[in-house]
């Protein structure tokens, strides 16, 4: 009998998986890992991996059956060695579109929360100050700031989309990104550099691969104004939180955004969450009713797709390709 593991949810239920694997005659097992070595142990002999969180190794790869596969809850792969399952022949299979519209709501309230200092003002009135001018200094009308994209896929556009209708002026960064398509959005391209040292706020949207690691490290933050945010509903790791730390502390930029950090949960000892001039959400840019079932939805059709031996609606792509969804 064919065994499908999800190594880790946190998910009301799983309906959709446990539809599927009847449909298959297979077994459904909840693992709930929480280490590599779990994973390790879990992942031995299975036919399919559904995983959310989980760490998902080469000694992982290297114990699952024959003509595995492997079905990522989201849209990054990064913590899958995608590459040890390429060269075993384990399929990897994602689902990086069932929450675009939501990560993309996300990402511009924190955008118009950050601009405004809307937490600044709230904070102000619920201590008796009543000085709107004084704590919203330096901000600027959306006419005259500047969005600076890194990364041009489908959340990303999304978020230009709704910027668009603030006034916002759009500059990107993206290898990958068509020059018709940005200058039809009415969207330049810069380089990186050019982007972190122009914008009024920075936001991110690119996968974390080798080359995109700390891509905002402490040279290329230190490039932004002091007046200018950042913003990361991505992923945690492409900011060096070290640099990103130090250069808020010392207020040498405006401040951040963040829905994702390179360690979740977020640590108590972390000082992100002491500063006056940071916003902080616990991953949860990609949340809506309709998003989570979307999710488990198109999880467990890619499981289904397998098992009957159809392609993947969406393979994993080359794990060295820094495109972006």
């Amino acid at each position: 009998m064919r065994r499908i593991v999800v190594t880790d949810s946190n998910y009301p239920d799983l309906a959709h998986e446990l539809a599927v694997a009847a449909k298959h005659g297979a077994t459904l097992e909840e693992a709930r890992c929480t280490s590599p070595e779990e994973v390790v142990h879990a992942a031995r002999g299975a036919d399919v991996l559904l995983v959310q969180f989980a760490q998902v190794t080469r000694k992982a790869i290297d114990v699952m059956a024959a003509n595995a596969a492997i079905v990522r809850y989201g849209v990054g792969l990064d913590n899958i060695d995608v590459s040890a399952a390429q060269c075993r022949g384990v399929r990897v299979a994602y689902v990086p579109d069932y929450a675009t519209g939501e990560v993309a709501d996300h990402t511009v309230a924190l955008i118009l929360a950050a601009l405004r200092r809307i937490i600044p003002l709230d904070r102000s009135v619920r201590h008796g100050k009543w000085d709107s001018v004084e704590i919203c200094r330096p901000i600027q009308s959306f006419a005259h700031s500047v969005v600076g994209i890194v990364g041009f896929g489908r959340i990303a556009r999304e978020v230009h989309a709704r910027l668009q209708s603030f006034g916002f002026s759009s500059v990107v960064s993206d290898p990958y990104a068509d020059e018709t398509v940005l200058h039809r959005l009415h969207a330049r391209a810069v380089d990186l550099d050019t982007l972190f040292a122009i914008a009024d706020v920075v936001t991110l949207h690119a996968p974390l691969v080798e080359t995109t690691k700390h891509l905002a490290d402490a040279r290329r933050l230190g490039l932004m104004k002091p007046t200018a945010f950042i913003v990361n509903t991505a992923r945690g790791a492409l900011i060096d939180t070290d640099a990103l730390e130090e250069l808020l502390q010392s207020k040498r930029i405006g401040g951040a955004a963040l829905d994702v950090f390179e360690e979740e949960p977020l640590p108590a000892r972390s000082i992100l969450q002491n500063l006056p001039n940071v916003i902080l959400t616990p991953h949860a840019a990609w949340y809506s009713i309709q998003s989570l079932e979307r999710l488990q939805m198109l999880a467990a059709d890619e499981v289904d797709r397998h098992l009957s031996g159809r392609p993947a609606r969406y393979p994993a792509p080359n794990p060295t390709s820094a495109s972006v969804d």
